[in-house]
């Protein structure tokens, strides 16, 4: 029988187990991606708002960057507009690029940034395109050796994280669109949420990105195989990468480049988990895949942070913190 004095010590111990976590991660930034089921359940989203709220008050710096597949997909179908995926990607016309915008800054980022702001006036909205914060070209993917036109599908070509530092600097927590404006000719593109969040958080030097999902991480031998892969460096997940399915691509091409650009880790947890980006940050039980620098360049990163202290250039990124 659970009585009320076993429920408070429970509690405590979740508290003291999670002290080491809350020491390493103090100031550091974390780049959270939020998509898939995690968007369209009730419970989990207003979940995921507070756990980001947790972050913030806990001493990281939270960046929330999310996408909004299912909705964009529910308006399309409602005002009779084609959906369709090539190479992983939504083919986005000028009409759906409109169905898009509208979505995903006009619904979307406003009902997230409410709930976040239910639990602390935190969360202030904003897209790629707000001070020119993501710039964008045409994507072009090439399908069987051949260039395929997905309309207004963006790859980034340059960051400006100066709104987003201003932000947290201001004890903020940036909830941020994606979509991207073209310096080329003036559309503004949509951008794949995964990449959108990978580079932002290179950009940032963030210690840590986050990408929430429909499955649990990234299965061994998928479809065949059914077990999830806990820790892979970025050079085993190179050699995975032509093996993955379409859907996957996005999230695990963002989070190679996140680790081989400087960030600390990055890892893909199961969004339909509550309170999952807890779990993944502050217990041993983590919910996902965790994708790590090579050793090699690891010790590059901590000879660069090592070099900055002595300096007196301050810690620098950290230790990625994964779990023992």
């Amino acid at each position: 029988m659970t009585t009320p004095r076993r429920t408070a010590l429970d509690k405590a111990r979740s508290v003291c187990e999670a002290l080491p976590w809350l020491t390493r991660h103090q100031n550091r930034t974390v780049v959270i991606k939020l998509g898939g089921h995690a968007m369209v359940d009730e419970q989990l989203t207003a979940a995921f708002a507070s756990d980001v709220v947790f972050l913030r008050y806990a001493g990281l710096k939270p960046v929330v960057v999310h996408g909004g597949g299912p909705q964009i997909g529910a308006e399309l179908e409602r005002r009779g507009l084609a959906s369709e995926f090539k190479a992983g990607l939504r083919v986005t016309s000028p009409p759906a690029m409109d169905v898009v915008r509208m979505v995903l800054a006009g619904r979307v980022q406003r009902e997230l940034v409410g709930l976040i702001n239910a639990n602390g006036p935190l969360a202030v909205g904003m897209t790629g395109e707000d001070a020119d914060t993501l710039t964008a070209v045409r994507h072009v993917p090439w399908v069987d050796g051949e260039p395929v036109d997905i309309g207004r599908v963006g790859d980034i070509t340059r960051v400006d994280t100066g709104a987003i530092e201003a932000l947290l600097a201001d004890g903020r927590i940036p909830v941020v669109s994606s979509v991207a404006r073209s310096a080329e000719d003036g559309h503004v593109y949509n951008v794949n949420a995964d990449t959108a969040a990978a580079a932002l958080a290179t950009a940032l030097r963030a210690q840590a990105l986050v990408m929430l999902t429909d499955v649990e991480g990234l299965y061994a031998g998928w479809p065949a195989g059914g077990e999830v892969i806990a820790r892979l460096t970025a050079r085993e997940l190179e050699k995975l990468l032509p093996e993955l399915a379409d859907g996957m691509v996005p999230k695990m091409t963002g989070c190679l480049h996140a680790v081989r650009g400087g960030v600390g880790t990055a890892r893909v947890i199961d969004g339909r988990v509550p309170h999952a980006v807890l779990l993944e940050m502050f217990t041993d039980e983590g919910v996902g895949t965790v994708i790590v620098p090579d050793p090699d360049r690891e010790a590059e990163q901590e000879a660069d942070r090592r070099a900055g202290r002595e300096a007196g250039l301050g810690p620098g990124p950290g230790p990625d913190g994964v779990r023992p």
